[in-house]
């Protein structure tokens, strides 16, 4: 098949890492990855080549949208993207096209998906069958019944099959979309989309890194990085607090979003045993070499702690209900401690921190599906088939 799958990240980059895992898994067909957030270096499977749209994300409240180059006008910027789309659809014809979280999300986009949807759906493109991937907690808005209804319109009307990246048995769409049941094309719960760990790849970069066996490592995150920093800067203050009781390494990741004057008053807090970066690629296999994750809670952080079952303490994003939601699905499953806004105190979250690196890594597997994007690769072959 020919696939065009297109994905906006407006704030952090989960959207873009969950979307290209499912990529991923549809080798054996073509795949063009749409990205239309800030630039962020990523490893692509022979299948899949990557279209970059003029960069446009969003301020923190998600009110207004806001050019990549300032030195061009929006509305510039939003026609490259449209004529950009078009011309894609054309040149490529493409069997499916898939839409990250769009209508249930990024209305404010729907400058350049709607008309391109309605245009598909006359036959423009010829006969292209839409496909929306949502994952599996939707964000609270101000007038709920209003915009369920929007959204069944545009669902309904445009496309053909609606995926959602969870697991039924731990996270249903109903939970946070109470008209599931006017949905009208076929709703398939994939399980969760993941990365996967290589075998044996803690115990390589504990040797990588040259960790002695009576150290600890602490790998600190925060996602892409927008809303990091009051984590990141109390982890830091927490583990100086404990630099004369026990040995550890701390490895910092801080997003690549995150604002270079946050960076800078980070950076210059690296000491010996204190690392801190941007970035990696090999993050996962931070994870499955560490005593203790001390991150976030957005959707592909949960899934790497669930795949490397490493012990945990998570600062949920309290702003909305969809990361406390997540962190409360899941903490059954883990050695994990989420924190509230009063436990962020260094000698709170130093005392924490000391808890948790006593605790041992989950040994079995967690009852939860985690082959969400191989799930979701295998349905859409046999819808194409049918």
């Amino acid at each position: 098949m020919n696939i065009i799958f297109y994905c906006q990240y407006v704030w952090g980059m989960g959207h873009l890492v969950r979307s290209l895992e499912f990529a991923r898994a549809l080798s054996g067909h073509n795949v063009t990855l749409i990205a239309g957030g800030q630039k962020v270096e990523v490893d692509l499977p022979d299948h899949v080549q990557l279209v970059r749209l003029p960069v446009l994300y969003m301020d923190e409240k998600f009110t207004r949208l806001i050019p990549g180059d300032p030195g061009r006008s929006l509305e510039q910027i939003q026609q490259e993207r449209k004529n950009t789309l078009y011309s894609l659809l054309e040149k490529e014809q493409p069997d499916l096209f898939i839409v990250e979280l769009y209508p249930f999300g990024r209305s404010i986009f729907g400058f350049e998906l709607e008309p391109l949807l309605a245009d598909m759906r006359a036959g423009q493109f010829g006969h292209v069958k839409a496909v929306c991937s949502l994952r599996d907690i939707l964000v609270e808005k101000k007038d709920p019944p209003a915009y369920e209804e929007r959204v069944l319109g545009k669902l309904n009307r445009y496309f053909d099959a609606l995926l959602v990246h969870s697991d039924a048995g731990l996270l249903r769409l109903d939970e946070t979309f109470t008209r599931v049941g006017d949905i009208n094309i076929p709703l398939v719960y994939t399980g969760f989309i993941t990365q996967h760990a290589t075998p044996g790849a803690g115990s390589r970069m504990r040797r990588e890194l040259k960790i002695s066996p009576d150290q600890k490592l602490i790998v600190a995150s925060a996602g892409g990085g927008r809303s990091g920093y009051r984590l990141l800067t109390s982890v830091i203050d927490a583990c100086e607090l404990l630099r004369e009781r026990l040995p550890f390494r701390l490895e910092v990741f801080s997003g690549p979003f995150m604002d270079n004057e946050e960076y800078k008053k980070l950076s210059v807090r690296a000491a010996s045993g204190f690392r801190i970066r941007r970035y990696t690629k090999r993050f996962l296999d931070y994870l499955s070499a560490a005593d203790l994750s001390i991150s976030l809670a957005g959707y592909n952080t949960c899934m790497n702690l669930l795949v490397t079952k490493v012990p945990c303490l998570v600062f949920p994003y309290w702003r909305q209900q969809e990361q406390p939601m997540r962190a409360d699905k899941i903490k059954k499953y883990l050695p994990m401690k989420v924190l509230k806004e009063t436990e962020m105190q260094p000698a709170s979250l130093s005392r924490h921190i000391a808890q948790m690196l006593q605790q041992n890594r989950v040994v079995d597997g967690v009852p939860i599906d985690l082959d969400g994007a191989a799930n979701a690769a295998r349905f859409l072959n046999q819808m194409k088939s049918s």
